[in-house]
């Protein structure tokens, strides 16, 4: 601290020299030290803005990641529905299989007096299908011999043999009918 009494008081040009002296170098590095502190005002200043536009850039990236969180959780949510749906139908054509598989058995069970199955049945049944006269299921018979008898290179026996029940049990209705 100065003591400007002392000063005012000098009697010394020497005194007086030395006190401006130390009042010249006193008010450089008060100078010196404003710069500094304009320096780093100015540096605070300019890291407080880079800080605040990192922070709004970290809040647009915030805003954005949750709208793409929120989009792929409505996603997955219709995903996990379809997904659902699709357990949901499988398990109906499953039980709905059950119950074809079980008609299917008592049907073979009851005609197994017949020599052959309600499977065969069923599949030679659909070879004469739409023969509804006796012209028409001659015709369909030949056909069928020709293509499944078992001289040709794509016979079958078994088939053969069912071909020709299905077609005499056939024609025996016909003949009952007319």
């Amino acid at each position: 601290m100065i003591d400007w009494e002392d000063i005012a008081g000098a009697e010394d040009m020497e005194e007086l020299r030395e006190a401006k002296v130390w009042l010249f170098q006193e008010n450089i590095r008060l100078e010196n030290e404003r710069r500094e502190l304009e320096a780093s005002r100015e540096k605070f200043t300019n890291e407080r803005v880079q800080f605040r536009r990192e922070l709004d850039e970290l809040n647009r990236r915030t805003v954005q990641e949750r709208k793409r969180l929120k989009e792929e959780s409505l996603f997955m949510e219709k995903k996990l529905a379809i997904l659902q749906d699709g357990f949901r139908q499988l398990d109906e054509d499953r039980r709905s299989l059950e119950r074809q598989r079980k008609a299917l058995e008592e049907r073979t069970s009851r005609t197994r007096g017949e020599g052959f199955s309600a499977i065969e049945e069923e599949s030679v049944g659909i070879f004469f299908r739409g023969a509804n006269n006796p012209l028409a299921l001659r015709k369909r018979y030949r056909d069928l011999v020709k293509i499944f008898h078992p001289d040709n290179i794509s016979g079958d026996e078994e088939l053969a043999r069912c071909i020709n029940r299905e077609y005499m049990r056939r024609r025996s209705r016909e003949e009952e009918n007319n």
